[in-house]
């Protein structure tokens, strides 16, 4: 890819994720939640888009990150890019390795004894080479898919969890308490209700 390519190909991915965080809410499919929050003393209806975790996931099948950036979780999008790239780097690794070995076993089955693995590698070697270069190549093409896969699970599942409701009245917070009569400590989780 040329510079100018690339250039091209950054500033579309700026302007997408700028558009996202500048972007209003769409009114047609905005419904509103039972469950009312209070803020500021004043009952205010918290709105729930129910198209929102289909649009994360569809957004990261079309770009990895972008459904992240959706859901304005900014520091996964190079988590994610970087998972997803490790495994296209090793992918091309092993591609190329495995190009290397099966060129120079080629050339020693045509009779040439000039390649760069000659008096190093027995033929056996080389095909063994390709063995391991040809299942290293398939395991990284399986791993990208799956961090594929994960990134846009992660996008829908996020999105699912931005709505909801997370209120004051219930809480789940763990505890420590030291008994000096019985010179022990209890650990525990306390589970609060208010009416």
């Amino acid at each position: 890819m040329t510079n100018k390519g690339l250039y091209t190909l950054l500033l579309c991915m700026f302007s997408v994720l700028y558009s996202f965080s500048q972007k209003e809410k769409d009114s047609t499919s905005i419904a509103l939640d039972q469950s009312p929050i209070i803020a500021n003393k004043t009952l205010v209806k918290k709105e729930i888009d129910p198209l929102r975790p289909s649009k994360a996931a569809f957004y990261s099948a079309i770009l990895p990150g972008l459904g992240q950036a959706y859901n304005k979780r900014y520091w996964k999008i190079p988590i994610v890019w970087g998972a997803i790239g490790a495994g296209v780097y090793f992918y091309v690794r092993n591609d190329k390795q495995f190009d290397r070995y099966r060129d120079a076993y080629k050339s020693r089955l045509a009779g040439f004894k000039d390649d760069e693995f000659y008096g190093l590698i027995s033929d056996d070697g080389l095909i063994r080479a390709q063995e391991q270069f040809r299942r290293n190549k398939e395991m990284s093409l399986l791993i990208t898919f799956g961090l594929y896969a994960l990134n846009i699970i992660d996008a829908n599942v996020d999105a699912h969890l931005l709505q909801f409701n997370v209120d004051e009245n219930l809480s789940l917070s763990p505890h420590y308490q030291y008994n000096e009569m019985e010179n022990t400590s209890d650990v525990g989780l306390t589970l609060n209700f208010k009416f």
